[in-house]
């Protein structure tokens, strides 16, 4: 099978970046090569399509298969009686909790307002570019970013320690 003209190049050069958006969006190494597989494959048979820079169209196959993936994988997780006991002391690796439970917020969050969150804060896109994207319109990505974060607000998860009672 012949390859089109540049897709070796566009592969070679954008994949790491195009990966790490992947990698946001699924929040596993595994299922961000998946998924930018996806994206890549489906970008190879629309390439003679794609006119001037193909990121922008990849990065919304990308977002695209994210949000529309039916599939739920088992996490791992298994119900217990007893809930861990919290540490009194002080955690030197604090920070690392504290960004496993901002991904375990973002995680709980339908995958538009993720994806549109990860496009915005970690990929820093303007909100034309997230709406281009997505192919919605700029008020949408503007309402999807504003009920995510009053979700992300609301969740206990992510209160301070003494904000709980």
């Amino acid at each position: 099978m012949i390859t089109p003209e540049g897709f070796d190049d566009f592969v070679a050069t954008r994949s790491p970046r195009l990966l790490r958006t992947a990698f946001l969006l699924t929040g596993e190494w595994a299922s961000a090569e998946d998924l930018l597989q996806t994206a890549l494959a489906r970008a190879w048979e629309a390439w003679h399509r794609i006119d001037g820079d193909p990121e922008p169209y990849v990065r919304r196959i990308l977002a695209n298969a994210y949000a529309s993936s039916w599939r739920r994988r088992w996490r791992g997780e298994l119900p217990t009686a007893d809930p861990p006991e919290a540490v009194v002391d002080a955690d030197p690796h604090a920070g690392v909790d504290d960004r496993d439970r901002l991904w375990r917020a973002l995680g709980r969050l339908p995958r538009r307002q993720r994806a549109v969150l990860v496009l915005r804060y970690f990929e820093d896109l303007s909100e034309v570019e997230i709406a281009d994207t997505l192919g919605c319109s700029v008020g949408t990505v503007k309402s999807q970013a504003s009920r995510a974060m009053a979700k992300l607000r609301l969740d206990a998860t992510l209160a301070p320690e003494g904000m709980l009672q």
